[in-house]
């Protein structure tokens, strides 16, 4: 059986800032066509500043907690702002890393990097692996890294690991934290089997040419590092950090892109994506929101832990120093200011296993069959309680604290007596004698209970029953046959049909009556809902003058004579009209079915309506 626990860090603080550097990439003079220079620079390692657009005399100037000029090395950006966050994983804690900016600012150099330039994602591993190693192994604990590589393309969800698997959920257990069902997840022993794994995949990610970038990621690519550490002795702890080395898919202005067809679609899908980031550090920064929308994307969803979740954070803000890319850089700059406002809550997650006691088998033959078990015992004390109405409840109760006591103490004491010397001091056989006693004795007392409770029983009957019986019968009002002789039986006969009868039909709020010869039953209309039913009622003369009527209102009326009509509305008079001026007038009632929307049911409605509201008038 296992708890699941958080146990807060005491060594680090209890929240933890989400750190932001930024780093420039080089200065390239082929893309600057009108050769104006670079519109932002770095002041110190930590401050830069951008040319204001709307006052080229003015500059903007932002603080952060790193900054990273051209010259930069790759090594340096990890030292810097990456490594010091990986030793959290090792405690049981999440780190995560992830680099945002806008397309062709170096986001996929800086992650993934080259054979000569490693980026982050194979440094922070080798550097995973030497925390692992120097670990004292006289701490007691071992090691197990696994890893998995994901991307999201056009808001799905995809297996680097295993190209042909189709689009993952993201799922939320019960301790908040995020995992994905289904997500392949490698066991690594070293960093050359890390390599063997992550290059093959990373030629699955999705990639494309556009305008301002040869090789363009069209997804978000995410790979998980996972550090699991096992205690060797008892309680058997176990504790999991996760590693989340993001690479984000840059925003994109299409009109410079150039994005067409497929390009446009997954452009449209990371520019949502990324504004979706941009509304959930918002609503962490203003304190008031009731909402967090990471459901909104799956990005979001999937870095609920690094932004105000329970993850050590980082963020590289890559940016160019073009003037073609100013209002990306500068937007990106506003985005990493607001981003380095988000406090998380880092803990370590725990599992701890609880073994169950188990009785010796030492135990077992001292107590014999003889001693009850506990709850069953108990649940007996709760019967007696319950069963404690009667008087001998009172007296006294068959599970005497003092046997009790006696019962569970020698229990404790044997169950305590694991070493032979302990177990030397009580034999076997005095102990079964004991317990015998003591049963015998317990037995003794219920059985004096059961008759002090019978003797309760007969008093309380006694007292119950009347002084004396009465046999005779109870008294009755004797009926009186005078009256009943009076009264008259009401007679029910049954309805008789006779043969053929002439009957006048009336219909309701109707003037005219009409004649009709026939059996009663056949004036009730039909169960199987005949549409001509209701004609056969009426007098065949007045059936025809109304329909002559109508006949005439649908060959020579106005428009308002026909809204008229009843069930015609404005819509449907018009069709009337047009259909009157294209074929003429209509030879039958019947050919009203011709005209759009007319169908036979609802002309059969429409008869019935009219004729019935005709002969009401």
């Amino acid at each position: 059986m296992a708890q699941r626990v958080a146990v807060p860090d005491g060594a680090n603080k209890k929240t933890s800032r989400v750190r932001v550097a930024v780093r420039l990439r080089p200065y390239m003079d082929n893309q600057d066509e009108k050769d104006e220079g670079p519109c932002v620079r770095g002041m110190d390692s930590q401050n830069l500043e951008i040319i204001n657009w709307r006052n080229a005399t003015e500059t903007v100037k932002y603080h952060f907690d790193a900054f990273h000029g051209e010259q930069t090395t790759q090594q340096e950006v990890f030292v810097s702002s990456v490594k010091p966050i990986l030793p959290h994983i090792l405690n049981g804690q999440n780190a995560s890393v992830f680099a945002y900016g806008p397309t062709g600012a170096g986001k996929t150099h800086t992650m993934m990097g080259s054979s000569d330039q490693p980026g982050v994602i194979p440094r922070a591993v080798s550097e995973v692996f030497k925390l692992v190693k120097a670990k004292d192994e006289d701490e007691g604990w071992d090691y197990s890294i696994g890893m998995s590589y994901l991307e999201i393309y056009n808001e799905k969800v995809l297996d680097l690991l295993s190209p042909s698997s189709h689009d993952l959920p993201i799922r939320e257990d019960k301790d908040k934290n995020i995992l994905i069902p289904g997500l392949t997840l490698t066991t690594i022993s070293s960093f050359s089997d890390f390599d063997k794994h992550f290059v093959p995949a990373s030629l699955n990610r999705t990639t494309a040419s556009t305008k301002l970038n040869q090789r363009s990621s069209r997804s978000h690519a995410v790979l998980l590092i996972k550090v699991v550490r096992t205690q060797r002795a008892l309680p058997h702890r176990q504790q999991t950090g996760k590693l989340y080395l993001i690479d984000l898919a840059g925003s994109e202005d299409n009109r410079r892109t150039g994005n067409q067809g497929i390009r446009l679609k997954e452009s449209g899908a990371i520019n949502l994506s990324l504004f979706t980031l941009s509304k959930v550090v918002d609503s962490l920064n203003s304190g008031t929101a009731v909402r967090v929308p990471y459901r909104d994307s799956k990005l979001t969803r999937l870095l609920q832990d690094s932004l105000g979740g329970s993850a050590h954070s980082v963020m590289i803000t890559n940016i160019a120093p073009e003037y073609r890319y100013y209002f990306d850089t500068f937007n990106a700059l506003n985005f990493a200011s607001k981003s380095k406002l988000i406090v998380n809550k880092p803990f370590t997650c725990e599992t701890v296993a609880v073994l169950p006691v188990k009785r010796a088998k030492e135990d077992h033959k001292a107590g014999g069959s003889g001693t009850e078990p506990q709850k069953k015992r108990h649940k007996d004390d709760r019967k007696t309680e319950q069963d404690g109405s009667s008087p001998s409840s009172h007296f006294y109760s068959p599970s005497e604290p003092s046997v009790m006591d006696r019962l569970v103490a020698l229990e404790k004491l044997m169950m305590n007596c694991q070493d032979k010397d302990k177990l030397s001091m009580l034999s076997v056989a005095q102990s079964r004698k004991e317990i015998q006693e003591l049963k015998e004795k317990q037995r003794e007392f219920e059985s004096k209970a059961m008759l002090f409770s019978r003797l309760a029983g007969e008093k309380s009957s006694a007292k119950q029953e009347p002084a004396f019986t009465n046999n005779s019968a109870p008294l009755q009002r004797k009926q009186s046959t005078a009256t009943n002789a009076k009264k008259q039986q009401a007679v029910v006969q049954p309805l008789q049909v006779f043969q053929p009868l002439q009957q006048l039909a009336v219909v309701k709020k109707q003037s005219v009556c009409v004649k009709k010869e026939g059996k009663i039953s056949d004036q009730v209309e039909p169960p199987d809902g005949k549409e001509n039913s209701w004609e056969s009622q009426l007098d065949t003369s007045v059936l025809e003058h109304s329909r002559q009527k109508i006949l005439h209102i649908l060959n020579t009326g106005s428009l308002k004579e026909l809204k008229g009509l009843q069930q015609i509305g404005d819509k449907k008079a018009k069709l009337i009209l047009g259909w009157r001026e294209i074929h003429g007038h209509f030879i039958n009632l019947e050919d009203v079915v011709k005209v759009e929307g007319m169908t036979g049911k609802r002309f059969s409605s429409f008869m019935k309506a009219n004729i019935l509201s005709a002969m009401g008038k």
